[in-house]
């Protein structure tokens, strides 16, 4: 069988699903650290895993470089995949030998946000159309580099994933339970948030918000999973609006994770959503985020209003509050059937099967 050769920044736990899809057909490389506190994937889980790069940061962060990722053009490889990120000088080197050596080159990258300066938009064009192809997490990407000039055949939308096998094993099983009435001592509807406690998230809006409900007689409860620099912060505003607040910390154990998820009644992230969606949705429960796309992230795509989820105007306490009442008025006895819009989702392209064949197929036609 074919081998391709797959360079990443670094194994993050949380893609082995799709890193597990692709294994038959991929060599693994992977960066040995990143910043932050994300977890790495035990390698034994990969057959393919060949080895680990070592990411150095250069004097201009956030540039940096994996040693060991250039020789790899060398090898047997024709194909290749790499992270698209434009400050890993490592990746440009790869996309200007791989022209000369006839190697085919893909990136795999968020693509444009919109939000893009003058000089940061010039050389992510560069970057990106020195590629033989992109695949992005979102067609809202895909539309605005089609407006940039960008060669439409050569954008792949893929969208993202988690564990969806896992997930899916669980969600067949779960049962709905009184932890939360178990835990606050009340029937009050239940906010959740899963992710890192840190400043772009704005959970300080999150508990403003709350803060807002409980005064106007609409009481709700909030569970934060996760940990994070805003943690104290965030734990002093709770206690000054004594606040129905649960700060369950990080949790790495995905049936506690389920049965906390599938037993909210909505997931709110203020700040940009990420894979906090992609949790959220997976396991039933709908989510509302901001709704000035140029500074979310992608996963913002699988929230469709008043199915999946809604979006508040960004930055705005009293939208995000009016937001959650009016969805906690209107899906009052709905549950089900929200929970499965939110399954459907996932179920049809956000989820490695779905990632793994289009990025294949594509591969395969070069």
């Amino acid at each position: 069988m074919i081998k391709y050769c797959f360079i990443h920044n670094f194994a993050q736990h949380y893609r082995l699903g799709i890193f597990k899809k692709l294994n038959p057909h991929f060599d693994f490389y992977f960066g040995n650290k990143i910043d932050g506190s994300i977890a790495k994937l035990d390698y034994s889980k990969l057959s393919n895993f060949r080895g680990e790069l070592r990411n150095i940061t250069l004097i201009f962060k956030p540039f940096y470089y994996q040693i060991g990722a250039f020789k790899l053009l060398f090898k047997k490889y024709d194909k290749f995949l790499l992270l698209g990120e434009y400050y890993c000088v490592s990746t440009w080197l790869i996309l200007i030998f791989g022209k000369i050596l006839n190697k085919k080159v893909f990136l795999w990258t968020h693509g444009w946000y919109g939000n893009e300066s003058f000089i940061k938009g010039f050389v992510k064009k560069v970057f990106f159309k020195m590629a033989d192809g992109l695949f992005l997490y979102g067609d809202y990407a895909k539309k605005l580099m089609i407006s940039e000039g960008f060669d439409g055949s050569t954008l792949h939308v893929v969208y993202n994933s988690l564990d969806y096998d896992q997930q899916f094993a669980i969600r067949k099983r779960i049962q709905l339970s009184s932890v939360f009435k178990g835990h606050f001592l009340n029937n009050n509807p239940n906010l959740i948030f899963i992710g890192r406690l840190t400043k772009i998230k704005r959970l300080d809006l999150l508990i403003e918000a709350v803060s807002l409900c409980s005064l106007s007689g609409n009481a709700v409860n909030l569970t934060i999973i996760g940990d994070g620099d805003e943690l104290s912060f965030l734990e002093v505003l709770v206690r000054n609006y004594n606040l129905n607040v649960w700060f369950y910390g990080p949790c790495y154990e995905e049936e506690k994770i389920a049965e906390l998820v599938y037993n909210a009644d909505l997931c709110v992230s203020p700040g940009n959503v990420g894979l906090t969606a992609m949790h959220s949705l997976g396991y039933g429960t709908p989510v509302i985020t901001h709704n000035d796309f140029t500074n979310q992230m992608p996963e913002f795509e699988a929230i469709a209003p008043g199915e999946t989820g809604d979006f508040f105007e960004y930055q705005d306490i009293n939208s995000l509050h009016n937001k959650i009442i009016t969805w906690l008025d209107d899906k009052s006895g709905k549950r089900e059937l929200v929970r499965q819009n939110c399954f459907k989702m996932i179920d049809l392209k956000y989820n490695p099967k779905y990632q793994s064949e289009l990025i294949l197929s594509i591969l395969e036609k070069w």
